[in-house]
C-alpha cells in the first residue's frame, strides 16, 4: 500500500512509480497522430456501464480471437517512441478486441493487458489534450479489466496494480482538464466498486493468504500523495514505470489464485491512509472528501461481509474509525456529511462489532456539534442534526443504542441525550421555528413510530416486573444467562440499568457526603454489608457522575484500606504493550491527582506496580516504572505551568533520567518521545467532570479498542416492543413538550400533520405500555390548542374554529385519542370534559352525545301507554324545565346560521363563513364525540371511574342558590352524560353506583324550588333503578334506597313533579315486581306510591300500581305486606277520587287474608323457624285487621259499611290462617271492642252532617260481633279470659241498646240486640258453656251473664231457658 507518515519502519519501501513520457520528447519526424475532443468522448461509454453491472452490455456473438491479437497493441503502448496519438490509438485498439474475445479472454490477457496500462510511455511533447485522452483511455482499459468476465483471475497483485495506477492518473488530472478530472475520480470509484462488489462472493476462508503480497506504490515523503514524479525539458511531468520482477504474467508458470481478501485489505487500507493528514499542512477537502467517497462504496458493497475477514473488520474497528473521529470535526460539511453517511454503512452492516465506537461517534461527534453551546457552526449542527434524523429512521437504532449503551455501566446514556438533544433542539427559544427544529422533530417522532410499529408487532403487552436486589452480587462481572433468549435477555439489561441508576444515585450520595455515599450503596445491595478494597475501587471506576477530586483524595488517603482500594482501582486497568505516557493518561483521567506529595506518591506507586505488572519488558523493576512516572508528572507541570518561566528542555529531561533503569540508561529514543508526547499533549492531572463531550485523544483511541474487545455482546434490536416501556418513560415528556411547541408555533399543515402524527404515536405508546400520566399530559396539551378553552375571546367562536386549521387538527386528535386510548385516560378526562361542555355551550354536539345504548333497545311496554313522562324516552331528546337551548345538536347550529330571525334581522352570511362552519362541522363528526360515552362499557373500570368523576367534577356542586342559566344548563348536560355511563355500564354499577348516588343526593337535598337539574336527577335516577334492577340483584336494595332520596324533594319540588315520579315509580313496579325482594326496597317503593294517594294528579296512577302488587296476591309477600295493607287503607281513606276506589282499595285489603292463609299453609311446618313465620302471619293479620278497623270509622258511609263488612269477611274467613287462642283475644281487645267503642263515641259526639246514617252502621258492626263471637266461640272459650271477653261483648251490647239516634231510641238496634243475644245464649246453652252453677275464672259466668242480659231484655232467660226459674234476688 501507499506508505503513510504513520507508517512503520519495518514496511518495506516503495517501489518506484511509472512513468509516463509527456510529448516533450517526442521526434519531430513523427508527428503524433491528434486525439479530437469526439473521439475522447466517445471513449467514455464504460462509465455509464460501470453501476449496473461488472460486465460489458452484449454484444452479437463474434469469433473468439487468440490471446496474441493483443501483444502488438500492448507493445505499442509500453514503447517509448510512441506518440500520444499512437498509444491512444493502441489503447483504443486494445479495447476493440478485448470486446470481440469477450468472455473468452483469459486471465493472463487480462494481467497483460494491466501490466502494459501499468507501463504505459510515450514520448514528450504531445499537446494537453492529446496527453488527457492517453490517460482517459488507459483508465477505460483498467475498466474493462476488471468489468471482464474472467476479471477474477487478475490476482491480487494486478488488482492493487490497477487500482495504484488508476490514483496515479486520478492525482494527475488535478493539473488537466476537467473532463479528466472528473473521470479519472469516476474510473477510480468504480475500480473499487468492482473489487469490493465481489467481496460478499468469498468464503470466510478464500483469499485469507496469498502466495503473492500485493502492494499499492507507497507514498514519497516529499509529496503529499505519495507520486514520485519528474520533470522533463517542457516543464511537464511524467510517471516512473512500475517494474514488476516479482512473476511473469504470461510464461514464468506462476500460479495466481482469484484476487481476494489481500488486495481488498490493502485497498482498504490504502484509502484509509488517505485519511491520515494530520502532519501534512495545506491539504484541502478535496482528496480526504475523495477518499471518503471511495470508502463509502466499499462499505456499501462489502456489507456485512466484512465481518467475516478479521484483517478487514480490523482497519474498519480501528484505523477508519479513528480517522473518521477526527474528519466528523471538520469544519467542511461535506466531509462531515460524508462521515456521517459512511458511519450509518457501518451502523447498518457492522454495529455488532462497532459498540463503542459508535458510542465514541455519537458522543464527541454528533452530541457536541448538534448543538450550538459547545461552539459549532450551524451548517456542523445541520449536518450533525440530519445524520441523526438519518439514524433515528432507523427502525431498532434507538432501541440499540439504550440496551448496549444505556444499559451498560461502563458506557454513556446515549439514547438519553440523544432523546434530549432532538427535544431540546425542536424547541424554538426566542426565534422563529427553523428548518432545524423541524428537522429535530422528524428525528423525535422517527423515534416514537418506532416503538408505534414494534407495538403493532407484539403479540401481547410484556409483562416487565420491578427490577430489585435482593443480595449482593459484583455488578462489574453480571453476565447475560442466555442473550438469543429474549426473556433472559431482557432481564440481564434491565437490571443492568438498574444497577446504572443505582450507580448513578450513589454517586450523587457520595459527592455529597463520601461515607454516606457508600453505605446508600451497601443499603441496595450495590456494595456488600462489609466493605471490601475490590467492590469500593469496581464503583469508582466503573461509576458516572463521581466527584473526581473526592476520589483522587480517596485514593490517595494513607489509611490502609484506602490503599488497598488503590492498587485494586489500578487492577481494573489493562496497561500490555502500552506506552507509558499513554497508561498514565488513561489511569490519570479517572481521578484527580492529588496535590500532596506524598499522596502522588502512593497513587504512582499503584500506577507503576500494575504497569511493570503487565510489561515487565519494558524496565528493568518497577521503581524504574515508578521513577519515570514521577519525572513525566514533573515534566508535565514544567512544560504546561504558566508559572514556570523557564522550561525543561529535551537534553534536561534525559539528564534527569540517566541511571534510572537497574543503574543503567533507558533507551534515548524512547525518553525522546516521551519528552515531545507530553510537550505536544498535555496530561490532565484535572481531568473534566462528569460525562462531557471530550474529544477523542491518541490515547483514548488505544483504550477504547482495548476495551471493546471484552466489552459485552451487542444487542440487536428486534420488532418486539420488550424495553419500549423504560425507553419512553425516559422521553416522553421532553418529547410531547417539544412536539407541542412545535405545533404552536408553526402554520405550515405539513408540519402540522407530523406533529399530529407524533401525538398519536405517543398516544398509542402510552396506552400499550399503560402510562396513564404520560397520556394525561398529552391530553392536556392538546386541549390547549383546541381553543375551545378561550372562545369567550372570540367575537364568532364557530367561525374562528372553522378557519383555525391548527384547533380543528388538536380538537379531532384529542377525540380520536379519547375513542381509541380512553382506557388509560385519568385525570385527562376532566380537560376532554371542558372541550366537550364548551362544544356543547356552541350548539356543535350530536344529538345523541347524552344517549346511553339502550334507548333504542330497550323500550318497555308500558311506555307507550298512558301519559308520556320524561323518562320515556331518551334523556337527550327531551325538554326539562329552565332555560332550554336553541338549537341542540350539529344541524341545529348550521341552520341557525342559515335562518335569520324576523324580530332580530341579521345580514347573510358569507360564504367564508358558510365553509367555515362547513368545515367546523365536519370535523365535530370526525371526533365522534359520542362514542365516548355510548362505548364506555369497554372502558377499564380504573379510567370509567375517572370518566364519572371527572363529569361530577365538571357539574359543580349544587347551590341552593339560583345559578346562573349557563351553570344550570352545563349541570344537566353534565348529568345526562353521567346517566348515560351508568346505563351503559350495568355490570359494573357497583364501580360507579356510591358516586353516582352522591352526586344527585346533593343534587336533590340542596333544591328547594323546580328546575331543570332537580328533574333531571329524579328521574335520571328512576331510569337508572328501572334499566338495573332486572340485572343486579345483589344491588337492588342499593338501588331502591337510593329512591327515599324522592321522599326527601322540598314540597315544591315533589309537588311539581309528583304525577311523573309515580308513574315512572309504578313502571318500574310493573317491569320489576318480581326482582324486589327486600322488605326495605317494598319499603320504599310502596311508600312513594301511597303518598300520592291524596294528590289529585298522581293518585290513581299511584293506586293502580298498588293494585297490581296486590290483586289477586300476585306480587304480595311477606316482605311488603304490611306496607301494601297501609298503602290500600291511605288510598281508602283518600278522598280524592271517586268513593268506586276507596271500596276497590277495600277490596284489596280484605281479599289479601287470602295469601295470609296461603303463606300459613306454606309455612306449615315445626321448627323455630317455623314457628317465628307463622307468628309473622299472625301479625300481619292483626295489622289487617286494624287497617279495617280504622277505616270502618270514615265519615263516608259507603267506606264505613264496606269496611264493616271487609272486616267482618277477614274476621270469619280465617280457615287457613294458624291463628292461636292469643291471637283472638288481641283480635277482640285492639279491633272488635275498640271499634265498636268509637262507633259509640262518633254516634253520641259527632254531628250527623259529617257521619251520614250512623245507624246503619252500629247494626253492621253488631251483627259483625255477633257473628265472629259465634263462630270463634269454641276457640275462645278455652281462654283463661273468656269470661272477660264474654262480658265485653254484653256490655257493649248494653250499650248500644241505649244509644239514642238523633235524640231516639234506635228501634233497629232495640230490635237487633236482643235477638243477637238470643242466639248467642243459645249456643252457649247448647254447648254447655252456659249452665247454672258453672263458674269459669273464679266468677260466676251464669250470674254475670244474666246481670247484664236481663238489663238488655228480662225475656231472654225465660226464652232460652224455659225450665228452670229465673230468680233475680239469686245474684248479689
Amino acid at each position: 500500500m501507499v506508505a503513510t507518515p504513520q507508517a512503520s519502519p519495518a514496511r518495506s519501501p516503495p517501489r518506484p512509480a511509472p512513468c509516463w513520457p509527456s510529448c516533450a520528447g517526442a521526434s519531430a519526424t513523427r508527428a503524433p497522430r491528434p486525439t479530437t475532443p469526439r473521439r475522447t468522448t466517445r471513449s467514455c461509454p464504460p462509465s455509464r456501464r460501470c453501476a449496473g453491472s461488472s460486465s460489458p452490455p452484449p454484444r452479437p456473438p463474434r469469433p473468439s480471437l487468440p490471446v496474441a491479437a493483443l501483444r502488438p497493441f500492448l507493445d505499442a503502448i509500453r514503447s517509448e517512441d510512441a506518440g500520444a496519438a499512437v498509444t491512444s490509438v493502441s489503447l483504443v485498439a486494445l479495447r476493440e478486441v478485448m470486446a470481440l474475445m469477450g468472455p473468452s479472454l483469459p486471465g493472463a490477457a487480462l494481467r497483460e493487458v494491466v501490466d502494459a496500462v501499468a507501463s504505459c510511455r510515450f514520448e514528450a511533447g504531445a499537446e494537453a489534450a492529446a496527453e488527457e485522452a492517453v490517460m482517459m483511455r488507459m483508465l477505460q482499459a483498467l475498466l474493462a479489466c476488471l468489468r471482464a468476465p474472467a476479471a477474477a483471475a487478475l490476482g491480487d497483485q494486478h488488482v492493487c496494480t490497477a487500482v495504484n495506477t488508476c490514483f496515479r492518473v486520478v492525482h494527475q488530472a488535478t493539473a488537466k482538464g476537467e473532463l479528466l478530472q472528473q473521470f479519472s475520480r469516476h474510473a477510480m470509484h468504480e475500480l473499487i466498486r468492482c473489487v469490493f462488489a465481489r467481496l460478499p462472493q468469498i468464503g470466510i476462508g478464500d483469499g485469507g493468504d496469498g502466495s503473492v503480497k500485493p502492494e499499492m506504490g507507497g507514498k514519497d515523503k516529499n509529496h503529499p500523495f505519495g507520486i514520485k514524479q519528474m520533470e522533463n525539458g517542457n516543464g511537464s511531468y511524467i510517471s516512473e514505470a512500475v517494474t514488476s520482477d516479482e512473476y511473469s504474467a504470461d510464461g514464468s508458470g506462476l500460479v495466481v489464485e482469484p484476487y481476494g481478501i489481500p488486495c481488498m485489505v490493502e485497498i482498504f487500507h490504502f484509502l484509509c491512509s488517505l485519511l491520515n493528514v494530520v502532519e501534512q499542512t495545506g491539504v484541502d477537502e478535496d482528496l480526504p472528501l475523495f477518499a471518503l467517497k471511495l470508502i463509502n462504496s466499499a462499505i456499501e458493497l462489502g456489507g456485512s461481509s466484512i465481518r467475516k475477514h478479521p484483517k478487514l473488520l480490523s482497519l474498519v474497528q480501528d484505523e477508519l474509525f479513528r480517522n473518521l473521529m477526527q474528519f466528523g470535526l471538520s469544519v467542511s460539511p461535506l466531509i462531515l456529511s460524508m462521515v456521517c453517511t459512511i458511519v450509518l454503512n457501518l451502523y447498518h452492516h457492522l454495529r455488532t462489532e462497532l459498540k463503542l465506537q459508535l458510542e465514541a461517534f455519537f458522543s464527541c461527534i454528533i452530541l457536541r456539534l448538534a448543538q450550538p453551546r459547545f461552539g459549532a457552526a450551524y451548517h456542523q449542527q445541520e449536518v450533525a442534526m440530519e445524520a441523526l434524523v438519518d439514524f433515528c429512521r432507523q427502525k431498532n437504532f434507538m432501541v440499540e443504542m439504550y440496551a448496549n449503551l444505556d444499559c451498560d455501566i461502563t458506557c454513556r446514556n446515549v439514547f438519553e441525550e440523544l432523546a434530549n438533544l432532538l427535544s431540546k433542539s425542536a424547541f424554538p427559544i426566542n426565534c422563529p421555528l427553523s428548518s432545524m427544529h423541524i428537522l429535530a422533530l422528524e428525528g423525535l417522532i422517527s423515534v416514537i413510530q418506532g416503538m408505534a410499529d414494534r407495538i403493532g408487532n407484539a403479540t401481547s403487552r410484556p409483562e416487565l416486573m420491578p427490577v430489585e436486589l435482593d443480595e449482593y452480587t459484583p455488578f462489574w462481572i453480571v453476565k447475560c444467562e442466555n442473550f438469543s433468549n429474549p426473556q433472559h435477555r431482557v432481564k440481564f439489561v434491565r437490571q443492568r440499568k438498574y444497577v446504572k441508576r443505582r450507580l448513578m444515585i450513589g454517586a450523587d450520595h457520595f459527592n455529597r457526603d463520601p461515607k454516606k455515599g457508600l453505605e446508600f450503596l451497601q443499603g441496595t445491595h450495590l456494595l456488600p454489608e462489609k466493605l471490601d478494597p475490590q467492590s469500593v475501587a469496581c464503583f469508582f471506576r466503573y461509576t458516572a457522575g463521581l466527584d473526581k477530586n473526592l476520589v483522587g483524595d480517596f485514593l490517595g488517603n494513607h489509611d490502609e484500606f484506602c490503599v488497598q482500594v488503590l492498587h485494586e482501582f489500578a487492577q481494573t486497568f489493562d496497561f500490555l504493550e502500552m506506552n507509558l505516557d499513554t497508561a498514565l493518561r488513561l489511569f490519570l483521567e479517572t481521578f484527580r491527582l492529588p496535590g500532596e506529595s506524598q499522596k502522588i506518591q502512593r497513587v504512582l506507586e499503584a500506577f507503576s506496580d500494575r504497569y511493570y505488572e503487565q510489561s515487565p519488558q519494558a524496565f528493568a523493576n518497577k521503581d524504574t516504572a515508578l521513577v519515570l512516572a514521577y519525572s513525566i508528572i514533573m515534566l508535565n507541570t514544567d512544560q504546561h505551568n504558566m508559572q514556570v518561566k523557564k522550561k525543561m528542555t529535551e537534553e534536561d529531561f534525559i539528564k534527569n533520567n540517566r541511571n534510572i533503569n537497574g543503574g543503567s540508561d533507558l533507551p534515548r529514543e524512547m525518553l525522546s518521545e516521551l519528552y515531545h508526547s507530553i510537550c505536544r499533549n498535555e496530561i490532565k492531572t484535572t481531568p473534566e467532570q462528569g460525562m462531557g463531550f471530550f474529544e477523542m485523544s491518541p490515547s483514548r483511541w488505544i483504550d477504547l479498542m482495548r476495551k471493546s474487545k471484552s466489552t459485552s455482546l451487542y444487542i440487536v434490536g428486534d420488532s418486539q416492543p420488550f424495553l419500549d416501556h423504560d425507553m419512553f418513560a425516559i422521553m416522553s415528556g421532553p418529547t410531547i413538550a417539544a412536539i407541542a411547541v412545535v405545533f404552536d408555533h408553526s402554520e405550515h399543515e405539513e408540519v402540522l400533520l407530523t406533529c399530529v402524527d407524533g401525538f398519536l404515536g405517543v398516544a398509542k405508546i402510552s396506552a400499550f405500555h399503560r402510562l396513564e400520566d404520560v397520556l394525561d399530559d398529552l391530553v392536556v396539551s392538546l386541549c390547549k390548542f383546541t381553543t375551545l378553552l378561550n372562545t369567550s375571546l372570540v367575537e364568532e367562536p364557530v367561525t374562528a374554529f372553522g378557519d383555525d386549521l391548527k384547533a380543528r387538527l388538536a380538537t379531532e386528535t384529542l377525540f380520536t385519542i379519547a375513542n381509541r386510548y380512553g382506557d388509560y385516560i385519568r385525570t385527562g378526562w376532566r380537560n376532554v370534559l371542558d372541550c366537550i361542555l364548551r362544544l356543547h355551550k356552541l350548539g356543535l354536539l350530536p344529538a345523541r352525545v347524552a344517549s346511553d345504548a339502550a334507548d333504542d333497545s330497550e323500550v318497555s311496554p308500558e311506555s307507550v301507554q298512558g301519559k308520556s313522562t320524561p323518562s320515556s324516552i331518551s334523556t337527550s331528546h327531551t325538554p326539562v324545565m329552565g332555560t332550554p337551548r336553541k338549537s341542540s345538536g350539529l344541524m341545529g347550529r348550521f341552520s341557525q346560521l342559515l335562518s335569520l330571525d324576523s324580530e332580530e334581522p341579521r345580514s347573510q352570511p358569507t360564504e367564508q363563513q358558510l365553509a367555515a362552519h362547513q368545515r367546523t362541522l365536519q370535523t365535530i363528526q370526525k371526533c365522534r364525540i359520542d362514542s365516548i360515552f355510548t362505548e364506555s362499557k369497554f372502558l377499564q373500570p380504573d379510567s370509567l371511574l375517572q370518566l364519572a368523576r371527572a363529569l361530577i367534577w365538571a357539574a359543580g356542586r349544587p347551590q341552593k342558590v339560583a345559578s346562573s342559566p349557563d351553570d344550570e344548563d352545563t349541570a344537566v348536560f353534565c348529568l345526562e352524560l353521567l346517566i348515560a355511563i351508568t346505563l351503559n355500564n350495568r355490570d359494573r354499577i357497583v364501580l360507579l353506583w356510591q358516586g353516582v348516588y352522591e352526586h344527585i343526593a346533593n343534587i336533590v337535598q340542596s333544591t328547594v324550588m323546580p328546575c331543570a337539574l332537580v328533574e333531571k336527577a329524579i328521574f335520571g335516577l328512576l331510569r337508572i333503578c328501572q334499566r338495573l334492577l332486572p340485572y343486579k340483584e345483589n344491588l337492588a336494595d342499593e338501588l331502591l334506597r337510593s329512591l327515599q332520596l324522592v321522599l326527601k324533594l322540598d314540597a315544591r319540588v315533589a309537588d311539581a313533579y309528583c304525577e311523573n315520579i309515580t308513574q315512572e315509580v309504578a313502571r318500574l313496579v310493573k317491569a320489576n315486581a318480581g326482582h324486589i325482594k327486600s322488605q326495605m326496597g317494598w319499603r320504599t317503593v310502596v311508600l312513594l306510591l301511597s303518598i300520592t294517594a291524596r294528590h289529585p294528579d298522581a293518585s290513581e296512577v299511584g293506586f293502580e300500581a298498588i293494585m297490581y302488587i296486590m290483586s289477586e296476591g300476585a306480587h304480595l309477600s311477606l316482605s311488603n305486606y304490611a306496607f301494601c295493607i297501609e298503602a290500600s287503607r291511605q288510598f281508602a281513606e283518600s278522598r280524592v277520587g271517586l268513593i268506586d276506589r276507596s271500596i276497590r282499595a277495600l277490596d284489596l285489603m280484605s281479599d289479601s287474608a287470602n295469601s295470609l292463609a296461603r303463606w300459613s299453609q306454606e309455612t306449615k311446618g315445626t321448627g323455630e323457624e317455623a314457628e317465628k313465620g307463622l307468628e309473622a302471619i299472625r301479625e300481619m293479620w292483626l295489622k289487617l285487621l286494624q287497617a279495617l278497623k280504622k277505616l270502618s270509622l270514615d265519615q263516608r258511609e259507603e267506606v264505613r259499611n264496606h269496611a264493616l263488612t271487609s272486616l267482618e269477611r277477614c274476621l270469619t274467613a280465617t280457615q287457613g290462617v294458624c291463628l292461636q287462642s292469643t291471637t283472638w283475644s288481641h283480635a277482640f281487645d285492639l279491633v272488635i271492642f275498640a271499634l265498636l267503642d268509637d262507633l259509640l263515641e262518633i254516634s253520641q259526639n259527632h254531628s250527623q252532617k259529617d257521619y251520614r246514617n250512623m245507624e246503619g252502621s252500629l247494626v253492621i258492626a253488631m251483627k259483625l260481633v255477633a257473628k265472629v263471637y259465634l263462630q270463634l266461640l269454641p276457640d275462645l272459650f278455652g281462654l283463661s279470659s273468656f269470661c272477660k271477653l264474654w262480658l265485653g261483648v254484653l256490655s257493649r251490647m248494653e250499650k248500644y241498646i241505649k244509644i239514642k239516634v238523633r235524640g231516639k231510641r234506635s228501634d233497629k238496634l232495640h230490635e237487633l240486640i236482643p235477638e243477637l243475644l238470643k242466639s248467642i245464649l243459645v249456643v252457649m246453652k247448647n254447648r254447655g258453656i252456659l249452665a247454672k252453677r258453672s263458674t269459669i275464672g273464679g266468677d260466676s259466668l251464669w250470674e254475670l251473664t244474666w246481670l247484664h242480659a236481663n238489663n238488655i231484655s228480662t225475656s231472654l232467660q225465660s226464652d232460652v231457658f224455659p225450665s228452670q226459674e229465673s230468680t233475680a234476688g239469686s245474684v248479689e
